[in-house]
């Protein structure tokens, strides 16, 4: 059984790519529950908050370079092929890992430090179970960094806003939310 997805028709709101992923996570448990076991929902942030991606629409320079504070992909890995989905990604929609690995990830070999990056690796139903925003971390002076989608902010029965405790790459076992932080050559390992 095979996973379709269609850019078009996904859910999407520009830098709220944790929505974004949680949407496509949704999509799959009502379209095709079957496969929910397969697929991950990835955040990509470090201790500085600085990761670099390669091929993004949002960029203005020709290798597609944004220097992100986080970001979110959604991941599909079942009969021995793994692809991402990233909705903010000049690549194709999906996108093999190992293509989206070398265009979009790059090497943290050839990155200085402070831009190594850290990936959370979340079960899809896990994030679609823990995960909640109120969208505060995109209001500053009291006005809207950039505007929110227009559905209501995504809760759970536990928490209304945990959004930072999964951009925090501390891998503790005590922490709120679930999912495994691997360096990006453990990251690569995995599903490559």
């Amino acid at each position: 059984m095979s996973l379709r997805i269609i850019r078009e028709e996904c859910t999407y709101t520009n830098c709220y790519c944790e929505e974004n992923v949680w949407h496509i996570c949704n999509y799959v448990r009502e379209n095709h529950p079957l496969l929910l076991h397969e697929c991950y929902a990835v955040f990509i942030s470090n201790e500085n908050q600085t990761v670099p991606l390669w091929s993004q629409k949002t960029s203005n320079n020709h290798q597609g370079l944004v220097i992100w504070d986080y970001h979110v992909i959604f991941i599909h890995y079942g009969n021995k092929k793994c692809d991402v989905y990233d909705l903010d990604t000049k690549l194709a929609f999906p996108c093999s890992f190992d293509e989206y690995r070398a265009k979009a990830l790059g090497s943290d070999e050839t990155l200085q430090t402070q831009f190594h990056r850290s990936f959370r690796v979340i079960p899809a139903d896990q994030y679609l179970a823990s995960f909640a925003s109120d969208r505060t971390h995109m209001i500053k002076d009291g006005k809207w960094l950039k505007s929110p989608p227009v559905y209501p902010p995504i809760f759970n029965a536990t928490s209304r806003n945990n959004l930072y405790a999964f951009i925090n790459m501390i891998n503790n076992s005590d922490q709120e939310v679930p999912g495994q932080v691997l360096n990006h050559e453990n990251f690569v390992l995995r599903f490559s």
